[in-house]
């Protein structure tokens, strides 16, 4: 059996993760070579911005703040939000007080960066599966997605949602744990009838278990209840454990971050690879290992046939973020919707079209 789980765009750490986004989006508005690395942490009503940004756009800390209220209205913690719920379970972007440490990004750091090579270092990886109907996604991730937003979409109840897909090996769905904040027996039963209609989409076992917040009471919900942290939920954001993660946090950063946008790029061999051998192949993995400063890179290509046998292709190349970000649109003020819809779920954006990649990426079995 193989587990994911989700959580919505009102999870503590995913509204800090999306304060950062929105905020990146208003200076790339501005300047589209900004450099950004933006931390965030919100608990109760207080909010920390920490981290570095270089632009040629300096924004006052009054706007910055406006930014951080903007971004936690968007998502849906209102003052009418709070209204219903009370100001003992749920935050509203009117009530954050902000504070700022924020500084420009070290001299160390961007004589590299100048140079095109990368912001960071390290080992980054990319994932696909052959499931097309998920966009080769690994399918308890992507239901498990689904299902998220499905409630959060409806605003049927709270905002601050996870969900938890187990499938066995025939993906037949075993187990479908939820926890949504629900105040009302009306809340409750809009809840059930909803996740029963999802799931009878999809095969399921006679034994299969649904669990609906397994504390039996969930009312206090957001940063109230519970410290949101940029960066927390990786394996949420990419591949619910199906796969190696590498890197840092995706969000929080511009695209000349490596944590980013060499990420993105390693999924995209990974799915080239997939649909460049038709039904012979079952999953690939890609590896790409890279040098703070510099172009260089290496890349490794896993391939696993659906019959079980293996092939590896490994070649050292240059990769420049310049080009990266350019043939990604990373330059333009695309972040905070990206970070709603999910990182590889949005197949119009540019890092899904694989026809354009180098044919040295693509390998056959």
């Amino acid at each position: 059996m193989r587990t994911s789980e989700y959580v919505a765009l009102g999870h503590p750490d995913k509204v800090a993760d999306y304060i950062s986004e929105y905020i990146l989006d208003r200076y790339v508005e501005k300047d589209k070579g900004t450099r950004f690395a933006l931390e965030v942490q919100i608990k109760d009503n207080h909010v920390t911005l920490g981290g570095e940004v270089t632009s040629s756009h300096q924004f006052s800390k009054a706007e910055l703040i406006k930014f951080v209220k903007d971004a936690v209205d968007d998502i849906g913690y209102t003052k009418e939000y709070q209204s219903f719920w009370g100001q003992n379970a749920a935050i509203c972007g009117d009530e954050l007080d902000v504070v700022c440490y924020i500084s420009h990004q070290s001299p160390d750091i961007s004589q590299g960066v100048n140079r095109d090579g990368w912001g960071d270092q390290g080992i980054f990886w990319g994932y696909a599966e052959n499931n097309p109907a998920h966009n080769y996604m690994p399918q308890d991730h992507a239901m498990a997605r689904e299902l998220s937003k499905e409630i959060f979409d409806t605003k049927i109840a709270g905002l601050d949602i996870k969900t938890q897909i187990t499938l066995n090996d025939k993906n037949e769905v075993c187990n479908v744990i939820v926890a949504v904040p629900v105040k009302t027996k009306e809340q409750r039963a809009s809840v059930a009838e909803l996740v029963e209609s999802w799931l009878a989409k999809y095969p399921k076992t006679s034994a299969c278990e649904v669990i609906v917040n397994g504390t039996g009471e969930y009312i206090i919900h957001s940063s109230i209840s519970d410290c949101g942290t940029t960066g927390r939920k990786l394996v949420v954001d990419f591949y619910g454990g199906n796969s190696k993660i590498g890197g840092g946090c995706p969000w929080t950063k511009d695209g000349t971050k490596a944590d980013l946008t060499l990420n993105l790029i390693a999924r995209q061999i990974a799915k080239a690879n997939l649909m460049h051998n038709g039904d012979k192949v079952y999953k690939v993995k890609v590896g790409i290992a890279c040098c703070i400063g510099r172009s260089d890179v290496l890349v490794n290509i896993k391939m696993e046939g659906k019959d079980g046998a293996v092939k590896n292709f490994e070649l050292a190349t240059k990769l420049f973020p310049s080009k990266i970000m350019k043939d990604f649109g990373l330059d333009k003020p695309i972040f905070a919707e990206t970070h709603k819809n999910g990182l590889f779920y949005d197949a119009g954006r540019n890092w899904e079209k694989t026809e354009n990649l180098d044919k040295e990426f693509i390998k056959k079995f």
